[in-house]
């Protein structure tokens, strides 16, 4: 469970668990998609997310790694000074990421209501 700004909980985190060590997909990886489509920058992703520079190309890194094909592609200096671009596969993953989450949130939504409900 997640903890909102106010410190309630949210509900569920979702990993998607692949063949490596870290998670293929998750939230966290999901934000870095949406907000480097947003921008167009990996540095201005990781800024928006208070995350550095080289966690985020980390991250990028995995990405690109745990799937068939890329999902974030760069591009190096040129007249605009490059910037990253998110492929349709990683277009793709995250709104089915995100599509996903709100699945399974609403499938235990009334048990988790319960669950939360122990809690201090």
């Amino acid at each position: 469970m997640r903890k909102d700004d106010k410190g309630r909980y949210r509900g569920l985190t979702l990993r998607v668990l692949g063949r490596g060590r870290p998670p293929a997909m998750g939230p966290g990886k999901a934000e870095l998609i949406e907000r480097i489509a947003e921008t167009g920058s990996i540095s201005a992703a990781a800024r928006a997310m208070g995350m550095s520079y080289r966690r985020a190309w980390q991250l990028v890194e995995a990405l690109n790694a745990a799937y068939r094909g890329p999902v974030v592609v760069t591009a190096i200096g040129g007249e605009r000074g490059g910037g990253a671009r998110v492929t349709p596969l990683g277009r793709r993953l995250a709104a089915a990421f995100r599509a996903m989450e709100r699945k399974a949130s609403a499938a235990i939504a009334a048990d988790l209501k319960r669950f939360t409900r122990q809690l201090r």
